[in-house]
């Protein structure tokens, strides 16, 4: 799927992907990340696991709904619907989101449902600490995000599934090609290798680069 992210990254931009991790979990290290000065990318955040039953955490979330200030409900709490705004603000939450340091910090980070472009053709990461298959007992249950939010209110869903599968299809077919040119390339530079004018070329290049003592 795609390769590990340890603690610190420290690169221009991360992508991870969000399918399969636990929410809570994830968005622990993706705001020590922030707060270290790292930029990063979610997508596929309908894909973000929480742990429970999903009756519970559908009944918890509608508790959350009926919060709201009496005088004037416009002036918040606002409760988001979208999966990656949910995520969003679950990060939010882990840290001091009012001071200039933190405000900074989310500045860095992007949400997306699904895998828009430019980050389909980017390397997506995971975080081992947080993927549900490591971190939770099997038998134990859990919630798909993306099922929870379009029986709250989130009526994207559909939408997000067809531009995934049409991604995926563009992307099976660029792998196929990938493959081929990889397959192309090694057969030739094996033919390559045994050309009696390269292995001559060879030895030359390998005298000046380790000369002997």
């Amino acid at each position: 799927l795609a390769r590990a992210v340890g603690r610190a990254m420290f690169e221009k931009t991360v992508v991870v992907d969000c399918r399969g991790h636990l929410l809570g979990r994830l968005a622990s290290i993706i705001a020590k990340e922030l707060l270290n000065g790292q930029k990063v990318v979610l997508v596929r955040c309908e894909e973000v696991n929480i742990s429970g039953a999903f009756i519970r955490n559908k009944l918890l979330f509608m508790s959350y709904l009926r919060k709201r200030k009496n005088s004037n409900p416009s002036s918040g709490p606002y409760h988001f619907r979208a999966p990656s705004r949910m995520v969003w603000r679950t990060i939010r939450a882990m840290m001091k989101h009012k001071t200039p340091r933190c405000q900074a910090a989310l500045e860095r980070l992007k949400v997306f449902d699904g895998v828009p472009p430019p980050y389909d053709k980017m390397k997506r990461m995971v975080m081992p600490e947080a993927l549900r298959v490591l971190r939770l007992r099997p038998g134990r249950k859990y919630t798909n995000l993306g099922r929870m939010c379009s029986e709250v209110g989130w009526k994207h869903r559909e939408t997000v599934k067809e531009l995934e599968e049409k991604r995926k299809v563009k992307g099976a077919a660029y792998w196929a090609k990938k493959k081929e040119a990889i397959k192309i390339r090694r057969k030739a530079l094996e033919t390559a290798a045994k050309d009696p004018k390269v292995q001559k070329m060879q030895k030359i290049l390998d005298i000046v680069e380790k000369p002997s003592i």
